[in-house]
């Protein structure tokens, strides 16, 4: 499929698009990587993103594979958080990234998340954007996420409001389009002078220090899966509101 894509790229007027699950995404990577070589304006969307996949067990549960993907130089990787995000990466695939586009989406059924009371979705053309506002001028935590984790962090952000402390949410579906940010915005997003971070994303912990700094935590999973519900794994694996409660106020 993935020589097919690119074949079509070359063909002026077509951006070709193709879909499998993520974990396949070892079987596509000659093709993604020549792509990139040539910065042919080809989207790939990968679904079944994480340990969500649930029974189908390790075999078919990516857990390093965002982590490969996002080693491809040239290649823009986005994990949208909703159905919003979606739509705002599809739009940059289309016309504002140059090269090739992965675009990485969950199994589970996600909630659209509350525009009125968030924001917008657009950020999402930068990589990273502030989500929720701690409610002060300056945030007592950063909460980073991508994906289906984004809900997750929202959730222990309300529960963290309710012990005294100010957290600020921000979704990062893209390293490599906030990379591109002016180091102003960047340090807009992520304050330098909060030392306090925890990252949360059902893949390898591998790159997301850069973002945490020293101080900070990342909530991954630096293993293989196991067949069990969804639900069931990500409570055993640590990717709850109060591993995230937890976390947060050992560092505070």
């Amino acid at each position: 499929m993935g020589s097919i894509l690119n074949g079509m790229s070359l063909h002026s007027g077509v951006i070709p698009y193709g879909a499998t699950f993520l974990v396949f995404a070892d079987y596509m990577r000659p093709p993604i990587r020549l792509a990139a070589m040539m910065s042919r304006n080809v989207i790939y969307i990968f679904t079944h993103d994480s340990i969500g996949v649930g029974e189908d067990g390790p075999t078919h549960q990516p857990v390093e594979h965002l982590a490969v993907l996002r080693a491809i130089p040239g290649l823009t990787v986005i994990r949208p958080a909703d159905a919003n995000e979606t739509a705002e990466a599809w739009r940059c695939a289309l016309g504002k990234i140059k090269g090739p586009t992965a675009m990485i989406l969950t199994r589970q059924n996600l909630p659209t998340l509350d525009r009125q009371k968030l924001s917008p979705a657009d950020g999402l053309a930068r990589g990273a954007y502030i989500l929720a506002e701690a409610g002060k001028d300056e945030p007592d935590v950063i909460l980073i996420a991508s994906g289906s984790e984004v809900h997750l962090a929202l959730e222990a952000a309300e529960m963290l409001r309710g012990k005294g402390v100010a957290p600020r949410v921000v979704s990062m579906p893209s390293w490599e389009l906030f990379e591109a940010q002016p180091d102003e915005y960047r340090n807009k997003v992520l304050l330098p002078q909060v030392t306090v971070r925890v990252a949360i994303e059902a893949g390898i912990t591998q790159g997301w220090h850069r973002f945490v700094g020293d101080r900070g935590k990342i909530i991954g999973i630096d293993h293989f899966g196991a067949s069990a519900p969804a639900p069931t794994l990500f409570k055993e694996f640590g990717f709850t509101a109060d591993k995230v409660i937890d976390t947060v106020m050992r560092l505070l």
